[in-house]
């Protein structure tokens, strides 16, 4: 059973991305600890399984910093190329393909 969840990194401030949104530093974990590879596919990278790998640290524990601009963004986490949702994420929705995915918050 893998437990995944995500956290803000609270320095530093945002940072201005050239002609849009502030973008803000955001620390994704996954625990998946037998899991052979872990990658993050959301809204922000138009579900690419190839944008996102994450990394292993000796824990089990899969992570990735991403910084992503002011809004509502959906993800998940592919856990050995499986679909899986974040048990932590600020709530679930279906996108457009009416599938449950996580979702969370950045402000």
């Amino acid at each position: 059973m893998s437990t995944t969840f995500f956290k803000f990194n609270p320095a530093p401030p945002p940072r201005e991305q050239s002609g849009s949104k502030p973008l803000h530093r955001v620390n994704f974990y996954c625990r998946a600890p037998e899991a052979k590879s872990v990658v993050l596919v959301g809204d922000f990278n138009n579900w690419q399984p190839t944008a996102h790998p994450m990394t292993r640290m000796p824990d089990g524990v899969w992570s990735i910093r991403l910084e992503l601009p002011h809004g509502h963004h959906q993800y998940l986490f592919l856990v050995d190329g499986k679909p899986t949702l974040d048990p932590n994420a600020m709530g679930k929705v279906h996108n457009e393909r009416d599938e449950t995915v996580s979702l969370i918050a950045i402000s």
